[in-house]
């Protein structure tokens, strides 16, 4: 039986790496797909192929996969390791002007949607897991809302940019899913708490634990973003300058995680501050040539490797046929919800609102699912509830970024120019 021995963590990563350079290739000269989504295909197919190998009797790849996989900490890789750099990639080219113009549907969606899908999608989920034989607490299946609500900002923001929705679209689904992000983990740390402990807590406690992650992370971004805005104004020289940026991301990330506040939110702060205060005054157009260029390229990287690492994953569930179709199911319900949440919010505030005619169509099919959600679930402590709620992640997960990702193109361009809107 073959398997990966015990691997040093440079190993592992050359591996990793490797497989995403070679997989980004053969996307590139073969099929043509978004890089993300390409090498999320072929990873997904490598892996249903090793999996079929493994029902005729050679199962050495699936073996050595596994075995592979079980030694790297993917919660730990993304969550730890990749999130704090993409989330300041992917602030860094947002207008914040246009950011303010829509801030009424950005914190509506990112906050009360947040909260609003999570319960709808726990409830349907509880009374309709039992029909196949999956009944679960009301706990898990407010975890599992919880975890699957936040759409998320490495998916969208990967996609939006080749998608040709209307810029006010763009901005609103962009923001919405680089803030509910940082929303969604504090929920969820919340509920896995409650599950941890068997306490349920004060709405006091919960109201203060949210004022002091969520709220101090914001404060503790502005705070980092002044300082290093005063550091990259003080000097010229583009190296020092990029480096300074990356030190400010790696190391406040690491912080805000030590002083138990968002870092999510606080890198999202961070990055906006540099993105358009930074970009502005500190920098000149040398340096902001060579910032722009190197965080692209990390941001292009590091989703590579995170897509092929979610399709890669797809060894570790285990599908009966009832599960299956219950999959199928919660992909519907997930999709209800956010209908529901987005729905709500442009009928009741549509004038207040200034978006397109129809705005809801993209809202809804482009609000994606990605890496944080596999990241999340896989922190459940281990057992049968968290191998069902594995399996229904990963249904949503690879249905909104294979499904609604590539489809979405077509949806924006059904929707006019922007424009104040007039009817939902």
């Amino acid at each position: 039986m073959a398997s990966a021995t015990s691997l040093t963590i440079l190993e592992i990563s050359a591996i990793f790496l490797s497989i995403t350079a070679l997989l980004t290739y053969v996307n590139h000269r073969f099929i043509g797909l978004p890089t993300t989504i390409g090498v999320m295909v072929i990873s997904i197919v490598l892996s249903i192929g090793a999996i079929f190998l493994g029902f005729l009797g050679f199962d050495q790849l699936i073996d050595y996969e596994v075995s592979l996989l079980e030694q790297l900490d993917f919660t730990e890789v993304l969550l730890d390791g990749m999130l704090s750099m993409l989330l300041f990639a992917g602030a860094l080219h947002v207008n914040i002007s246009d950011l303010k113009r829509y801030r009424l549907p950005i914190g509506i969606l990112a906050c009360v949607g947040t909260l609003v899908s999570a319960l709808l999608i726990a409830t349907a989920l509880y009374l309709m897991l039992p029909f196949f034989g999956f009944g679960l607490p009301f706990l898990w299946c407010l975890l599992f809302g919880a975890l699957i609500s936040p759409t998320d900002p490495i998916a969208v923001m990967g996609i939006l940019s080749s998608a040709g929705a209307p810029k006010s679209l763009e901005t609103v689904i962009a923001g919405e899913s680089l803030f509910n992000d940082g929303i969604g983990v504090v929920i969820f740390v919340l509920l896995l708490g409650i599950l941890s402990s068997g306490d349920i807590p004060t709405a006091n406690y919960v109201a203060h634990t949210l004022a002091v992650e969520a709220g101090g992370g914001i404060v503790f971004g502005l705070v980092l973003g002044a300082i290093l805005y005063y550091m990259l104004k003080s000097i010229d020289s583009y190296q020092e300058e990029v480096l300074l940026t990356l030190a400010g991301v790696i190391g406040g990330y690491a912080l805000a995680s030590h002083w138990h506040l968002s870092g999510p939110l606080a890198m999202v702060m961070m990055g906006l501050m540099v993105g358009n205060r930074g970009r502005a005054l500190a920098m000149s157009d040398k340096t902001r040539h060579y910032i722009d260029l190197f965080w692209e390229l990390i941001d292009e990287i590091l989703n590579a490797i995170l897509f092929v690492l979610i399709g890669l994953e797809v060894v570790m569930i285990a599908y009966s046929g009832n599960l299956f179709i219950a999959a199928g199911l919660t992909i519907v319900i997930a999709l209800l919800a956010r209908f529901i949440v987005v729905g709500m919010t442009t009928k009741t505030l549509q004038r207040q609102l200034d978006l397109p005619t129809g705005a809801w169509k993209v809202l809804t099919w482009g609000g994606l699912r990605g890496g944080i959600s596999v990241a999340l679930v896989l922190q459940l402590p281990t057992g049968a509830e968290r191998d069902i709620l594995l399996a229904l992640t990963y249904a949503v997960v690879i249905f909104s970024i294979l499904v609604q990702g590539l489809s979405v193109g077509k949806v924006a361009k059904s929707i006019a120019p922007d424009k104040q809107a007039t009817t939902l």
